[in-house]
């Protein structure tokens, strides 16, 4: 095998000699992607192309096997895959042969003098992993586009939910009355006394059967009765509830549509109905006595915020004390932590470098594990609640703190740390007076931006059980209340942008 020295070219510096050929540096990367550049001494590059290879064809295999679970043999699944996804398949088997094929070709270029590769077997690779995360992650647009039209109903109450910020007092006049089901040998209840101004309504007949079911699982409807109201307010939306003997209560619905009517002038109405689908229990004796009510609601007084709008606000101060209590013990615990990670302070003996990387090591471990990982394990451990998301947040805050504050003990000034030493201090007095007041402005630096990431965590992790308006943000969207989630989302953006806002002054002020 001839050896090639690089000639160096203008703008480049002198290449290094390769191990082999280039004909023999393109026939080794087409037995093994990257290894006729690892022979051309490009070890780096070599190992770029191996690893790209061989994860886009574990992913790729990957997923033909996901798209052909059923079939047995590498091409049968092909095969399979091919006719469900030819335009994911078919490009992706060319672009792995083109990639295998220009590795080769770009190992051939790299072994010869004074010729360099270029990046754009890198721009193919990149390709390649873009194709296949659109594939895994299962993006589709034409669903996006075609079905944004059905969240715009959910998406407007979210943006603009201000209307169940406000309510007001709710009036209801009703009037009902007395349904025996089934009918007996015994007289039916008489129709219920008129209270001179009162809302009066009356049923006929007054027993009846419910709706049930025959064999076949259809509907048999049940007694049609007519009512007649009077006296209700006039010109208003009347809804009509049925009440069973366990006293639950419901909406009555006609053709699948909800029963409403309108009053006329004078308030009276009249309308046919007929007696719902009911399960009574077997333990139930005597006679059975539902009631139908004819009810008017109407609002009264002036605004008042609302429930939802006075709970949101009542979890968001939750939200920033728990943030607020997290970066405090964080802060306390952090401090003494972050001396024992700094280098320039523990390289004095073995046995503080020992204690340095146990330090350092403990505090990557407890850093790479999410808040909302730590939320779920300390629900377990005290429950739902806000003091679980302290804990979470406090653990992880005390990694973070400790990583930024050992930092920025690192990068200290040694000027007044050997100036100390000089006078004799001790190891804490050099601490005091040479390392502390140089750490003052990026510790306030830091406490404030960890204050204002554990306020924003505060409401992810309340997602997990941990406090907070996030626990109550996930309870309004599995509920469908949209108008009440979008409160929530409303008050986390507002005060992160408030928070976000003081902590640029504070930091502006003492920093």
């Amino acid at each position: 095998m001839g050896e090639h020295l690089t000639t160096p070219t203008k703008g480049h510096s002198k290449q290094s000699t390769s191990l082999v050929s280039a004909p023999v540096a393109g026939i080794a990367s087409l037995i093994l992607p990257g290894l006729g550049q690892a022979l051309t001494r490009q070890v780096q590059r070599g190992l770029i192309l191996l690893g790209s290879m061989v994860s886009i064809v574990g992913i790729f295999a990957w997923r033909i096997s996901l798209l052909a679970p059923r079939e047995t043999g590498f091409f049968a699944k092909l095969g399979k895959a091919i006719s469900w996804r030819p335009l994911f398949v078919v490009p992706m088997f060319i672009g792995i042969l083109a990639l295998w094929l220009w590795s080769a070709w770009d190992a051939y270029q790299r072994a010869q003098p004074g010729r360099r590769g270029g990046i754009g077997v890198f721009a193919l690779v990149i390709l390649l992993f873009f194709v296949l995360g659109w594939q895994v992650s299962e993006i589709d647009l034409y669903k996006f586009v075609t079905e944004l039209s059905d969240a715009q109903g959910p998406l407007s109450r979210v943006l603009w939910p201000w209307e169940a910020a406000v309510t007001r007092d709710v009036e209801t006049v009703s009037a009902s009355a007395d349904i025996l089901s089934p009918c007996d040998d015994q007289p039916p209840p008489p129709p219920p006394e008129e209270v001179p101004g009162e809302p009066y309504m009356v049923a006929d007949p007054t027993c009846g059967d419910l709706a049930t079911q025959d064999e076949n699982l259809k509907e048999v409807l049940g007694t049609k009765l007519t009512l007649i109201g009077r006296r209700f307010t006039p010109n208003t939306t009347t809804e009509i509830w049925w009440i069973d003997p366990l006293r639950n209560e419901f909406r009555m619905r006609k053709e699948g549509e909800y029963i409403t009517l309108q009053t006329d002038a004078e308030g009276a109405f009249q309308i046919e109905v007929t007696m719902p689908y009911r399960l009574i229990p077997p333990s139930s004796e005597g006679r059975i006595f539902h009631r139908i009510e004819a009810r008017q609601t109407s609002d009264v007084g002036g605004l008042k915020p609302s429930s939802v709008l006075l709970r949101n606000i009542e979890q968001m101060v939750v939200t920033i004390v728990l943030g607020m209590m997290a970066t405090l013990f964080g802060i306390i615990f952090a401090i003494p932590v972050s001396f024992l990670a700094a280098k320039n302070l523990m390289s004095g003996s073995s046995f503080t470098m020992v204690l340095y990387y146990i330090t350092r090591t403990i505090l990557n471990i407890i850093r790479s594990i999410e808040p909302m990982i730590w939320a779920i394990l300390a629900v377990t451990i005290v429950g739902l609640g806000p003091f679980a998301g302290v804990l979470a947040l406090f653990v992880h805050s005390i990694a973070a703190l400790g990583k930024l504050y050992s930092e920025a003990i690192e990068g200290i000034d040694p000027g007044p740390i050997e100036a100390i030493q000089a006078t004799g201090a001790t190891r804490l007095q050099t601490i005091m007076y040479a390392v502390v007041p140089q750490m003052i402005p990026p510790f306030v630096s830091f406490s404030i931006y960890r204050w204002d990431i554990n306020v924003r965590m505060s409401t992810v992790i309340g997602l997990v059980g941990g406090g907070g308006i996030g626990f109550l943000l996930i309870q309004y969207i599995r509920l469908l209340d949209y108008r009440s989630a979008g409160i929530a989302v409303w008050f986390i953006a507002i005060t992160v942008a408030i928070l976000d806002y003081v902590s640029a002054e504070i930091r502006e002020r003492f920093v």
